[in-house]
């Protein structure tokens, strides 16, 4: 039994993608103009603009009389019930539970916005566990959200994955542990020269099977 440890955003669910349609709500809910999702999602920057600098930037370009904390509510609220898993991710984390590995979830972020959008899109029930920085006091790429993990399931991180989309936060936390990973390119490159990835998948099914077939091909070596 081999601990696959994978990131929730832009990792198993399309975060952007959820983001995008809660902007699309929230500016149809104001009046405002539909075509300016695109100018919040690039504010948004993928997530690693802050909330309240997303808020702050939409506050000063509708001056509509609208607040901060109901604008970071509306666009989060958003972002986590509009987040979905694609099928062959679905047949993927099934596919491997049934190997025998244990699937948990590692992602920076709040409680609560984390483990909605892990129950919105029913990965609560695709996987064995789920950590959220804010829960354990350790944000990857920290060594102790990556222990937090192995404790959740029993597990160690003796010959553990980790998969997912941040070079700063997924590959370089399992660099700096000395754990396989993968990962996932959405399209960039690879720009990072102190450590690489022991794999790049183009999405989270495929980073799960290869993770899968080199435990296999591992086993059947042994």
């Amino acid at each position: 039994m081999t601990l696959l440890m994978i990131d929730l955003d832009n990792t198993l669910i399309d975060r952007d993608g959820a983001f995008r349609l809660g902007v699309a709500e929230f500016l149809a809910a104001h009046g405002l103009p539909a075509a300016d999702v695109d100018w919040v999602m690039g504010v948004d920057a993928s997530g690693y603009a802050s909330r309240s600098t997303v808020a702050q930037a939409i506050i000063e370009r509708y001056p509509i009389g609208l607040e901060e904390d109901a604008v970071i509510d509306f666009l989060r609220r958003g972002a986590r019930e509009h987040a979905r898993v694609t099928e062959p991710t679905i047949a993927a984390l099934q596919a491997v539970r049934a190997a025998g590995h244990q699937v948990v979830i590692v992602t920076n972020g709040a409680v609560p916005q984390q483990t909605g959008k892990v129950k919105a899109s029913g990965l609560d029930r695709l996987v064995d566990a789920t950590v959220v920085s804010e829960g354990v006091g350790s944000r990857k790429p920290e060594a102790g959200i990556f222990h937090a993990a192995a404790d959740a399931v029993g597990a160690t991180l003796n010959g553990a994955w980790m998969i997912g989309d941040r070079d700063d936060a997924d590959i370089l936390g399992a660099h700096l542990l000395g754990l396989r990973s993968v990962w996932l390119h959405l399209g960039r490159e690879w720009s990072q020269t102190g450590y690489t990835p022991t794999h790049t998948a183009d999405s989270a099914a495929e980073a799960l099977e290869h993770a899968a077939n080199s435990l296999r091909s591992t086993d059947e070596r042994i």
